[in-house]
């Protein structure tokens, strides 16, 4: 009955009307700027330069919607997002077109300096901090979070609750993360899930069984990251066990894909060891295809029913405490004198092609139980939840207050108020009637994480604020803020109380806390959410190069491209870099796989480290790694068109207009069927007027990264058998030959570059998109970060500091007061 009552007062408590409106943002200015440019002098440019096409008369003007003929320079803050068009476009120099006439770089700095600061200037009067959703969703990746610190519960909830929307780049964005009943349901049975894995009141439990599989484009051949020195292949798997008792586990070894079933074992033409370990320590060596003859001539029938059931005794059963363990499973590799394979041609094992291999892989792990279960009396998650334990049944109401109490203050992040407490209280009394006081606060946790106080991030007005106006958050609704930014997670204790004494808001706390937060390994979320996202590496799992083409890529490949980038960008987090390294840097992190893969030689191991780039000097920075040139990139061939948006995009922050309708294939051959190359194709691609206006802008980046093939290794002949020609251009005609120079030319121009990155924060940091009024913001955050050679913290502390991050708008008539729970 309780679990009706939940999901009915979550669907009330969700749709009982609240109303989000808009986004917004402002910011502070710099009046005391030197400015030599008039708003006669300005006019007279636009006029010159720009008003030829930008006019109320022409289809562009129309289309883009700026026409520069009605606007007055002498009123600039009238028309504020007109303006800030025309400062978008100056400052990328992306207009004029390429061979029209152009100003000079002077003139482009100082009409855009003038602008700026009237901007600016009215922006710091008229603060317009935006207004992001009133209701903000937890997306997975903060749920998940939340619940680890909240209960010390690390649990994978992909396949508990559905995928979240995206928008603006990213699955934070506050006004499309909808709620739907299919959605609810899901939070009431996750919920369920979860407080009966970290308290675990009944050991009654039934016995299941979890399958743990292994990528059959995974390759074996030698150690895996994180298994035991020695071992060679298998796979490690973080598993919660419920209850103390016994559980099995079982190994699988992989079969060939055209076989499949009990037949087709790879690569058990011997005995092999096998080693099962739980956290770190051997709990059983075992023996793959143990009883195995090779003696005499076989048929290949024979063969197979020898190979069958060879790994059925690969199983053990041992006592297992409940909580978090981790479980693997690796064979033993055997010494170098003896040798283990054949030379192959291709690193890739291509089981999932039912190519056969020499040696045995495995496929997957089993872990079944519990048998003869038992309530567990110590596990991270009880320690963390039972702040107390009763001494007699007549202080059991007290410990359990203090317990909900500490729960909800956390979940909620705010302090707690009667009503809350008493809504739990009541859930705590029905589990307790039912069972035992355990059963009672495991009842209380399900309904903790049901709550709405702990499913959304509530920012609802103040009473008596004036609408439409700005106002400072309080401590407790800035302490969520920077939490879910920096951690994608819930306050700690330390943050939280501080937020509560109201010390938060003070600038020299409020650094401070930044400071640590950094420093926290919490913050790793940064480079899992934000940059995962911002630079698409989440797409790297699902890049399917064509096999026969690229027989190299396999999963250990995938893991590496995505694991480099996310290193690079770790560093500059970890150690306080300037931003502008993810275009220049020195150094890179390869593996053994990535190395060979780039052709740097002397690595070894699956284990990453840092290298220098001397000698490699294309592979410094995001522009040479095998993870952005392989997300953009097709299966049989490179693509200059998503490169050249990816840069425009991620680097210059110039956002190309959409293609047209029934674009045409690109020709991979000319009349006579001799093969083009890929600038061949696109010439003759931008031969239609229709494609060519988009395709001046792009193509010309995209194809300066042509000596990197389709997954990211270099080559020095086209697929027409000819040098590449790398040569290339910006959007402002400067021109450039090959990664080298096109990194040197961004480097130069990298306050757009920081700009970008600034753009791309700040909307990860709101959870909302950005709008015009947020740019006096952006140039505020980037000029301080410029003083401090654009460090990372830098850049961090102005989004904390800025106006769109600390202040909120009212609304126009107030928000809806929140239900009762």
């Amino acid at each position: 009955m309780h679990t009706v009552r939940i999901l009915l007062f979550l669907v009330g408590w969700v749709f009982a009307g609240f109303t989000a409106a808009g986004l917004a943002q402002p910011d502070p200015s710099q009046t005391s700027r030197s400015a030599s440019t008039s708003s006669f002098e300005t006019k007279k440019v636009l006029k010159q330069y720009c008003q030829g096409c930008h006019n109320e008369h022409s289809a562009v003007g129309r289309d883009t919607g700026l026409t520069l003929d009605t606007l007055n320079p002498e009123r600039v803050t009238s028309n504020a997002e007109q303006w800030e068009k025309v400062v978008r476009r100056l400052r990328n120099v992306s207009m004029p077109p390429a061979g029209r006439p152009r100003p000079s770089a002077e003139i482009y700095h100082r009409v855009a300096s003038w602008l700026e600061i009237q901007l600016d200037a009215a922006a710091a009067v008229n603060r317009n901090p935006g207004r992001p959703a009133v209701l903000h969703r937890l997306n997975r990746a903060e749920y998940r979070n939340a619940v680890r610190d909240l209960i010390a519960l690390d649990i994978d909830v992909s396949s508990l609750l559905p995928p979240d929307t995206a928008s603006y780049g990213f699955d934070n964005i506050g006004d499309v993360l909808g709620v739907s009943p299919l959605l609810l349901e899901s939070y009431l049975s996750t919920a369920n899930k979860i407080s009966r894995l970290a308290v675990a009141s009944n050991p009654a439990v039934k016995t299941t069984e979890e399958v743990y599989r292994v990528s059959t484009e995974l390759t074996q051949s030698d150690r895996l990251d994180g298994l035991p020195f020695g071992t060679r292949g298998g796979t490690l798997v973080r598993h919660v066990f419920p209850v103390d008792g016994e559980y099995e586990i079982r190994v699988r070894l992989a079969r060939g894909g055209l076989t499949g079933g009990d037949y087709g074992i790879v690569g058990l033409r011997e005995p092999h060891p096998l080693e099962i370990t739980l956290d770190g320590a051997r709990v059983q060596l075992l023996t793959a295809g143990l009883g195995l003859s090779v003696d005499g001539p076989e048929s290949r029938r024979e063969q197979h029913d020898r190979y069958k059931l060879k790994d059925d005794g690969l199983h053990v059963r041992i006592p297992i405490q409940a909580g978090p363990r981790t479980v693997a499973a690796a064979f033993l590799k055997r010494p170098s004198v003896q040798v283990e394979s054949v030379r192959r041609p291709f690193l890739r094992a291509m089981l999932e092609h039912g190519q056969s291999h020499e040696l045995p892989y495995i496929g997957e792990v089993i872990i079944t139980g519990p048998y003869d279960p038992d309530a567990p009396e110590q596990t991270p998650s009880r320690d963390r939840i039972f702040v107390c334990r009763p001494t007699s049944a007549a202080n059991e109401r007290t410990c359990a207050e203090r317990i909900i109490a500490t729960l909800a203050r956390r979940a909620f992040r705010r302090p707690v108020t009667d009503d809350d407490l008493r809504t739990l209280l009541q859930f705590y009394e029905e589990g307790r009637q039912d069972g035992s006081f355990d059963s009672g606060v495991e009842r209380a946790l399900t309904r903790v994480l049901v709550s709405p106080s702990f499913l959304f991030r509530v920012e609802a007005d103040p009473p008596g604020v004036v609408p439409d106006t700005p106002y400072e958050l309080s401590d407790v609704a800035l302490a969520s803020r920077l939490s879910f930014f920096l951690w994608s997670s819930i306050p700690d204790d330390e943050l939280l109380n501080l937020a509560e004494r109201g010390e938060l808001v003070d600038p020299e706390n409020l650094e401070q806390q930044v400071r640590r937060m950094l420093a926290d390994r919490r913050s790793d979320a940064l480079v899992d959410n934000f940059a995962s996202q911002w630079l698409y590496l989440r797409n790297v799992s699902a890049v399917k190069p064509d096999f026969r083409l690229f027989p190299d890529f396999d999963d250990n490949l995938r893991h590496a491209l995505r694991r480099q980038t996310e290193l690079l960008f770790e560093s500059i987090i970890r150690e306080d870099r300037s931003v502008v390294d993810l275009l220049g840097a020195d150094y890179m992190f390869v593996n053994e796989r990535l190395a060979r893969h780039y052709d740097i030689p002397h690595v070894y191991g699956d284990h990453f480290r840092r290298v220098s780039t001397k000698g490699h000097p294309m592979r410094g920075g995001l522009l040479g790694q095998g993870s952005v040139l392989t997300i953009q990139s097709l299966s049989t061939r490179t693509s200059p068109v998503k490169r050249g948006i990816w840069i425009l995009e991620n680097v210059l922050g110039t956002i190309p207009p959409d293609p047209p309708a029934n674009v045409p294939d690109l020709k991979a051959k000319n009349s006579d069927g001799r093969t083009l190359s890929m600038r061949e194709a696109m010439e003759a691609h931008r031969a239609n007027p229709t494609c060519a206006a988009c395709h001046q802008l792009m193509d010309p980046l995209g194809l300066s990264l042509e000596n990197f093939d389709a997954v990211g290794r270099w080559r020095d002949v086209s697929e027409s058998n000819e040098p590449i020609d790398a040569s290339g251009s910006l959007p402002n005609g400067t021109a450039f030959a090959g990664v080298a120079e096109l990194k040197q030319v961004l480097l130069a121009h990298r306050d757009q570059f920081v700009r970008t990155m600034t753009k791309k924060l700040l909307t990860y940091a709101l959870g909302r998109g950005l709008e015009y009024y947020d740019e006096p913001a952006v140039r505020r955050i980037t000029r301080a970060a410029a003083v401090q050679d654009h460090r990372f913290s830098a850049l961090v502390l102005g989004i904390i500091k800025s106006v769109p991050f600390k202040q909120r708008m009212a609304g126009a008539n107030g928000d809806t007061p929140l239900a009762q729970e």
